[in-house]
């Protein structure tokens, strides 16, 4: 490869050595040098490659440490995204417009990356708004891990009846007369939600790819150039890695993925991790794409429902026999591991299979991960220190701290997660989303919400003394999630003999205010040496990219409605009509009266 020289920057290279540098040399996609611009451009030669950065901030390429970036990929270009629309006016008229442009029997989704209290009018849209906007095309719109908002059309579609019954661990919610209404209720389990989901139409193979390459360039635009892929319910191995496998074969992935293998069916794990542990092992595959190890689902008795409008959920008594069989697996092959696990309660029982593991076959560095941890205390951070294992923690309560302070109250929400204890313990700390069916894939709200303390809503949830500085959280999302893949010495500073990973940014993310960290974006994204994504001044390096197929995709439409958000507001549709209100967010807890609806206001019972 000719050698890259970048010059004219400001570089933030997280190398306490030199922590600052205007120009990168860049050679068989390794960082070659890292200097003052006379130093870089002495490296010159006939067939370098100089760009000029124009005094842009320069980081290393964000690594998501849980990210269900696979499974998005297949389902990307399907998918209405409302990040960062400004209120629930733009977000109808963009589901309006996409109702009227998708054919059947197609449907239009809105999976995850979305908060009410985000809009202007701090409501969620009515189910007579959404059928409204689309009267004729099934619609499914997931918030959060609570509920699903479904149209007329979409309960048709997915077979919801009068005569339907509430799933375990679902509801149904129905109106007076016994009628599906259209809103179904985690209480606790999401699987009401992502079943209903996964009876819509998919995209075939080749729509598939382009999807994938479309969501891996998206993540570029935004910085970032790793992710360590959680799994994921109906991301069967290896029937559902074929895509991203031939996206490799093909040379056309623009991001590097570690991934882990999720178990599959409640009662079969053990079997699972027995058939992979045959079919392949940790470290298979290159730079690019490979194996990372088992989780986030290690056994379905352990899910501990992160539903912050549900009490915590209370683990069942087999879960402790099952979760060691499959750790014993794991550990005698030198599996690494990863657990979802939420609540403090959840973790202790966890951390207690794994030390009576340890006691007879020895972790011995074996690299492992609790995932979320939000109540995690001391107590339990100290038992992951001593196994030698890290927490991989997401941004869900930048998206549920509303729903978690009204339960659990603003002081417990200062400790949620204690990110600061993590650190001062000494454990591996990286940072990620959890994206894409509830969170925002959108690192920028992750650092926004680690730096300034506060919800996508705007809601204060830690002191000044709780919050990150900046280029500690930033840290947080290259070197540290590096560990959490086992590549901590390969990437995540802009260092010679490290990956050549990274982001030219769109605004200087150390000086500009708060609020204005959530619209920064890169304009420039390397990866493995290779541009893999430019704007504005930088427009013309960018790779070449297919339109997005099918050619009714919202992928397609949505950068121009992202030119075109207002921030006009609307009063709450109730507001007229002299509702009273449960409590002051308006919309959280579920109630027996069908007169208050399961949001706590009566314009959500139909």
């Amino acid at each position: 490869m000719p050698r890259t020289l970048l010059t004219n920057g400001k570089f933030r290279t997280l190398d306490p050595s030199r922590p600052s540098a205007s120009a990168v040399a860049i050679k068989d996609g390794l960082f070659e040098a890292v200097g003052s611009d006379s130093d870089i451009l002495q490296l010159q030669d006939s067939d370098s490659q100089v760009i000029d950065l124009q005094k842009h901030t320069v980081i290393p390429g964000l690594n998501d440490s849980h990210l269900h970036v696979i499974r998005g990929g297949l389902h990307y270009n399907m998918e209405l995204r409302w990040e960062g629309v400004p209120s629930l006016a733009d977000a109808l008229r963009m589901l309006k417009a996409q109702a009227q442009n998708t054919p059947p029997p197609q449907w239009v989704r809105v999976v995850g990356g979305w908060s009410e209290f985000q809009f202007a009018e701090r409501r969620m849209p009515t189910l007579d708004e959404i059928n409204a906007a689309a009267p004729d095309t099934p619609v499914f719109i997931l918030h959060l891990y609570d509920r699903a908002l479904l149209n007329g059309a979409a309960l048709k579609a997915a077979g919801i009846t009068r005569e339907s019954p509430d799933p375990p661990g679902g509801v149904i919610y129905r109106d007076r007369r016994g009628n599906p209404s259209g809103m179904l209720i985690a209480e606790p389990s999401a699987l009401i939600l992502y079943s209903t989901l996964a009876k819509g139409p998919s995209l075939d193979f080749e729509d598939q790819i382009n999807s994938s390459r479309h969501f891996q360039r998206e993540l570029n635009r935004l910085g970032v150039t790793s992710a360590i892929d959680a799994g994921g319910g109906g991301q069967n191995y290896p029937e559902d890695y074929k895509v991203i496998e031939e996206l490799h074969k093909r040379g056309e992935m623009t991001m590097r993925i570690a991934y882990n293998l999720f178990a599959q069916q409640p009662g079969s794990e053990l079997d699972d991790f027995k058939r992979w542990t045959k079919m392949t092992k940790p470290g298979d595959g290159d730079a690019m794409l490979r194996v990372n190890g088992a989780g986030e689902n290690l056994v379905w008795s352990a899910a501990d429902f992160e539903n912050f409008l549900q009490p915590r959920p209370r683990l069942v008594e087999d879960m402790d026999a099952e979760l060691e069989q499959v750790t014993r697996l794991l550990v005698e092959h030198r599996w690494p591991f990863r657990l979802h696990a939420t609540y403090d309660e959840s973790i202790a029982r966890f951390l207690d299979v794994f030390e009576k593991v340890d006691r007879d076959i020895p972790f011995d560095g074996l690299r492992f991960i609790i995932d979320h941890a939000e109540t995690i205390r001391p107590h339990n951070i100290e038992r992951i220190r001593a196994l030698g294992g890290g927490i991989a923690i997401q941004h869900r309560m930048a998206f549920q701290g509303e729903y978690f302070v009204e339960r659990y109250g603003a002081t417990e929400a200062e400790l949620t997660p204690p990110i600061n204890e993590m650190l001062a313990a000494g454990l591996p700390v990286g940072a990620g989303t959890d994206a894409t069916r509830v969170a925002s894939f959108n690192p920028w709200v992750s650092l926004y919400w680690m730096s300034t303390g506060k919800t996508l809503g705007g809601l204060t949830l830690y002191p000044e003394d709780r919050r990150l500085e900046r280029e500690k959280a930033l840290y947080l999302y290259t070197k540290g999630s590096a560990w959490f893949s086992g590549e901590h010495q390969v990437k995540g500073a802009i260092v010679p003999g490290e990956y050549a990973d990274l982001a030219v940014l769109s605004a200087d993310y150390f000086s500009v205010p708060d609020e204005d960290i959530k619209a920064i974006t890169s304009v420039l994204t390397i990866v493995d040496g290779k541009v893999v994504h430019g704007d504005g001044d930088f427009k013309q390096l960018a790779p070449p990219l297919p339109p997005a197929s099918p050619d009714w995709s919202p992928v397609r439409t949505y950068s121009a409605f992202r030119e075109s958000f207002t921030t006009a507001a609307r009063p709450h549709a109730c507001a007229g009509t002299g509702h009273a209100h449960h409590h002051p967010f308006c919309g959280s807890r579920a109630s027996a009266d069908p007169f208050w609806g399961p949001l706590g206001c009566s314009c959500f019972a139909f």
